[in-house]
């Protein structure tokens, strides 16, 4: 029989490591933690003894697939091959990548998933994901300074999306909000495949001295482990680590572990008190207290630095006094870091925490050898060898099995192109994955701090770094998952190059690479292939663009019962200006400017969203990639900004021209006269996604300097009109006006969830928020 839960045992049960020892044949509940029965056996192998309830609870969190990332390392492994760059200070294997961006600073990057918690518990669930990808950044020695959403939900008019979404949306806003970092992004999706798994993938950017990075190594035999931040309770165990690493079933999880519960006002003051402690030289290593918890902390410190160390698990401050060791290490409780501090700087550091109200505790040292001891009032309840948690976990290489379903999905015939008109282009705007995201964004902060020079609905965020020089960055955050149904490798390059792309739009040069890839069970052969296949498609399209990965999140199980997701990369592209006041916006500037099409349109419609919301279709094969031609119109975007060639330029992705052209013109109210070129079908032209393409609008007095750029450079430019007016022309084809287009757009969103209170009208956006 299984052993009971610790929460049940007297103290004259604890389970020590001499009693372990003592009792190698007693039963443990390995398999109700999720461990399987060789990895049981090889932590009996490691230890020399079987573990004790503490250490298997432990091994069961570390081995987990969110935290050991055991079935993906084998694929992960290639991005550590991709491309190389000078810029690059700290890359994948720490909490977030670093990246040099001149002027003596540097800027951490990085996105992850809160997918499952978020389903169970929207609010905090989503909450608690910004407060941890935060940390993360912290951890790097990073100021935050911006966060973006990247969201996928179910039908947008299933009641549990109504049930998820708006609490989801308020957690992002709620805890981002009190924090002070501007929302400058995302992605709202609708599909039924993520129905009961919404994906929640949250982003932060921060920016530190490049000098002053920190890291999480603990070195230096009698430094102090200082545990800083909120007390320790209940909330959470077993939460990310274990929701993240099993199915849902048709009713939801089949373990529901407590959601964290966040407090943003305490993250705050964490965050400052951090801050200081860097400025002043008094932290050597520091590590943020996320999934997994203390356990996470102590083993991936201690592995890092390749030291011994010692923790006094009673001196934790604790919510509930009740509490057993195993139940400290696996909290999850939010707002916490874990600091090494040289003695000589503990004083400091305690004294720093109080003046910001943060609870800071000695809990252990770094010693010497190589071995992890957790005390219990003394009693050892955890002897093992760090890296054997936090380096050292099983790793597969699983099987898989290219869909059998895959060549009909690919075949499957177009439905008859309908023709181009007023009313289906008020259909399109109007659809759940292309109408205003308002009803979201303004429950989120988008100009807190000062310094956001472009945010949605624009092509990228974009936040200004020196308020000196205009030194600043553009993130933009990209992911198809019909396309890469069709596609996994096609799928997660069009992902990279519509991120790529958003930001070259804005005139910013791309330079680096963060993912989270979000995908069905890894147990499941078909869904192993897809994964396999889009890491391969990310790791050549970063080496031909030139961008290198920082690091990210791989979030497996994202499934209902047998149903897993439909795949999903999430990518998001960093690009960086040496001067933020020659941003390029979305929306058409001015009446009587020209406007050129960039790139080649093909009858590509696989996947589409017209394919999709008119007809619920999904089949065929997805736009094709020319990572080539998209590094060119990168190229030509960026130069075009930098010598003030452009008014405005924004690409052409889902919804295509048609789609590009609205939300051009509704951004500040200024219509087109657009005259198509001869040859494809109007509604091909219009509605088709093929990629590499950017919408611009250029002064007639630039029109002549931008074409013969383009030609010398060899990429296609076709001039399609002019902006004039209060309607979007398209000759012999279709008008509607802006006021009637501004109506479809605006009203899908609140019509499905609600009015939001306060919220103001519908108006045209100012790009120079």
């Amino acid at each position: 029989m299984s052993e009971p839960d610790a929460t049940h045992l007297g103290a004259s049960s604890l389970d020590t490591v001499a009693r372990a020892g003592q009792t190698p044949e007693q039963d443990q509940p390995f398999l109700e933690l999720g461990l399987k029965d060789d990895e049981y056996a090889r932590i009996r192998e490691v230890l020399g003894r079987r573990p004790t309830q503490t250490e298997l609870a432990m091994y069961s969190i570390m081995w987990s697939e969110h935290c050991s990332y055991k079935s993906s390392k084998v694929h992960l492994r290639q991005f550590g091959d991709g491309p190389t760059s000078e810029r690059m200070l700290v890359g994948m294997g720490e909490n977030a990548g670093v990246v040099d961006v001149g002027e003596g600073l540097a800027v951490t990057f990085k996105v992850e998933s809160h997918n499952h918690p978020s389903y169970v518990e929207p609010y905090q669930g989503a909450a608690t994901g910004i407060g941890g990808i935060v940390r993360d950044i912290l951890t790097m020695g990073a100021r935050p300074v911006l966060v973006m959403d990247p969201l996928r939900f179910g039908d947008a008019d299933h009641p549990d999306t109504r049930r998820v979404l708006p609490g989801i949306v308020a957690g992002i806003g709620g805890y981002g909000n009190c924090l002070g970092l501007p929302n400058v992004g995302g992605e709202v999706v609708f599909d039924p495949s993520y129905q009961g798994n919404p994906l929640v993938n949250a982003l932060c950017l921060g920016v530190l001295k490049k000098d002053r990075i920190q890291l999480s190594a603990a070195r230096g035999v009698g430094n102090v482990v200082v545990l800083l931040g909120a007390k320790t309770g209940r909330d959470g165990i077993g939460g990310v680590s274990v929701l993240a690493s099993a199915t849902f079933d048709e009713d939801g999880p089949a373990r529901r572990p407590s959601v964290q519960v966040g407090d943003p006002f305490m993250e705050k003051l964490l965050i400052e008190a951090c801050l200081e402690m860097y400025d002043a030289d008094l932290i050597s290593g520091i590590q943020d207290l996320g999934g997994a918890g203390l356990t996470c902390a102590l083993t991936e410190t201690a592995a890092a630095g390749r030291s011994g160390m010692v923790a006094h698990l009673d001196r934790v401050p604790l919510r509930e006094a009740s509490m057993e060791p195993h139940e400290v290490l696996a909290s999850e409780s939010q707002e916490r870091m874990l600091a090494i501090v040289e003695p000589a700087n503990l004083g400091r550091v305690l004294d720093l925490a109080a003046k910001w109200g943060v609870l800071a505790t000695a809990i252990g040292e770094v010693v010497e050898g190589d071995r992890l001891t957790v005390l219990w009032h003394g009693e050892p309840v955890v002897d093992v060898p760090p890296a054997s948690l936090a380096d050292e976990g099983p790793v597969y290489d699983r099987p898989m099995a290219r869909p059998a379903d895959l060549d009909d999905l690919r075949a499957l015939p177009l439905p008859a192109y309908p023709a181009a008109s007023r009313e289906l282009l008020l259909e399109m705007v109007a659809s759940p994955n292309l109408c205003s995201r308002r009803w979201v964004v303004e429950q989120y902060d988008r100009i807190v701090l000062g310094n956001t020079v472009l945010a949605w609905p624009e092509d990228a965020g974009v936040v200004r770094l020196s308020e000196e020089t205009g030194l600043g960055v553009a993130l933009a955050t990209d992911g198809n998952g019909r396309y890469t149904r069709l596609d996994p490798y096609a799928g997660a390059q069009l992902a990279l190059a519509e991120a790529y792309r958003n930001v070259a739009a804005t005139g910013a040069v791309p330079i680096a690479v963060t993912n989270c890839l979000n995908f069905g069970s890894p147990e499941d052969p078909e869904v192993m292939w897809q994964f396999a296949e889009a890491t391969r498609g990310l790791a050549e399209a970063c080496r031909v663009l030139g961008t290198p990965v920082t690091g990210g999140n791989v979030s497996f199980y994202n499934q209902t019962g047998a149903t897993a997701i439909n795949p999903t990369p999430v990518v998001g592209v960093l690009g960086l200006f040496d001067d933020v006041a020659r941003r390029t916006p979305m929306g058409f500037q001015e009446a009587g400017e020209v406007l050129l099409l960039l790139g080649d349109t093909r009858e590509e419609l696989g996947g589409s969203e017209w394919a999709w919301a008119l007809h619920r279709h999904l089949g065929g094969t997805p736009p094709q990639v020319d990572l080539e031609r998209e590094r060119l119109l990168g190229e030509v975007l960026v130069a075009g900004s930098r010598d003030g060639m452009l008014s405005s330029a924004h690409d052409l992705s889902d919804g295509g021209l048609a789609q590009a052209l609205v939300e051009s013109a509704l951004a500040r109210g200024i219509g087109a006269r657009i005259v198509l070129p001869a040859g494809l079908d109007p509604f091909v032209q219009l509605w088709s996604e093929s990629a590499g393409r950017a919408l611009v609008s250029v002064p007639r007095s630039e029109e002549l300097r931008f074409t013969e750029m383009c030609g010398a450079r060899g990429l296609p430019c076709t001039r399609i009109g002019v902006t004039d007016g209060t309607s979007l022309e398209v000759q012999d084809v279709l008008e509607a006006g802006l006021d009637e287009l501004r109506e479809a757009y605006e009203a899908t969103l609140p019509a499905l969830f609600g009015p939001l209170a306060g919220a103001s009208a519908a108006r045209p956006h100012d790009a120079a928020l």
